[in-house]
């Protein structure tokens, strides 16, 4: 009986090398893709994506005829995500960088590509700062990324008021921001917060066209209007007179906070300080149980 054969492994850098230079090459190619909204035409080799993605094997699973076929559309990826899915598919590596990686991050997770969402969180989880945070953070709540949205919520933690002042604080969904909101360990006052809220509703009704009393319906419950002083409160309301943001309600409640001067005795308004909390003088009142 024969002895069981070796496998044997040849230079990887050069084979990985030589697969790199067929990413969008139109030598060879049998599929075209015309990708993102710039509609970019891109060269792929058929047999190599199938074998490497499920996604692609489905996709491009259709027989075709002699000849070039009509190109795929994909309109919703980028081109420089898609071509980093390539480079990976074709070489089982990738050159990230932090201004596309959430993009390449969401192609990989749509395409079902588990090895390539590791890695980009690895790297997401590297680079962040407060400019990619809360962009970060959306992305890990749109596809249920847990890790990553636990990373992002303990970031703003830390860098709360910075955070705030983002650009994609603004283009958060409610259910990212509701998970912000809900934090005790936010290091930010809440007079802060509620202007924060304001001008995030005041983006999503522009956006939606819709008031910004209803886009903010979701997320306002979580501000915990107690805490403010009662000039602040004052101030509050009758600045939600001319912009209703919060319903009158939750604001009765908070009033009662400092009526009572109990913080149990408002049901279901929240008393409890957070991180960032600045003291004011009826603070004192809000942990004592209730006589």
């Amino acid at each position: 009986m024969d002895p069981p054969g070796l496998v044997v492994h040849g230079k990887a850098e050069p084979f990985s090398a030589a697969l790199r230079s067929l990413v969008n090459n139109p030598r060879y190619s049998d599929v075209r893709f015309v990708v993102g909204q710039e509609q970019q035409e891109i060269f792929a080799h058929r047999c190599l994506l199938a074998c490497r993605c499920n996604f692609f094997q489905r996709l491009l699973g259709t027989e075709t005829g002699p000849g070039m076929p009509s190109p795929v559309v994909l309109s919703t990826v980028p081109t420089e995500a898609f071509l980093a899915v390539l480079e990976f598919l074709y070489t089982n590596s990738v050159k990230l960088h932090r201004h596309s990686v959430l993009e390449v991050l969401t192609a990989a997770v749509e395409y079902g590509l588990e090895e390539l969402r590791e890695l980009c969180l690895q790297f997401v989880m590297k680079v962040l700062d407060v400019e990619l945070v809360c962009e970060a953070l959306q992305v890990a709540v749109t596809f249920g990324l847990g890790p990553l949205q636990e990373h992002c919520v303990a970031f703003i933690e830390a860098h709360s008021q910075e955070a705030l002042r983002t650009r994609s604080f603004l283009e958060l969904s409610a259910a990212a921001l509701l998970l912000l909101l809900r934090s005790d360990k936010l290091c930010v006052d809440e007079a802060e917060l509620v202007r924060a809220a304001r001008s995030w509703a005041r983006v999503g009704a522009a956006v939606l066209e819709r008031s910004v009393a209803e886009v903010a319906a979701p997320v306002v419950k979580e501000l915990r209007l107690a805490l403010l002083a009662p000039v602040e409160l004052s101030a509050l309301e009758e600045q939600n007179r001319q912009e209703p943001l919060i319903p009158v309600e939750q604001i009765v409640e908070a009033w009662k906070c400092h009526a009572l001067r109990r913080g149990d005795e408002a049901r279901g308004t929240p008393c409890r300080r957070r991180k960032g909390t600045l003291p004011r003088e009826h603070h004192r009142f809000l942990d004592l149980a209730f006589k």
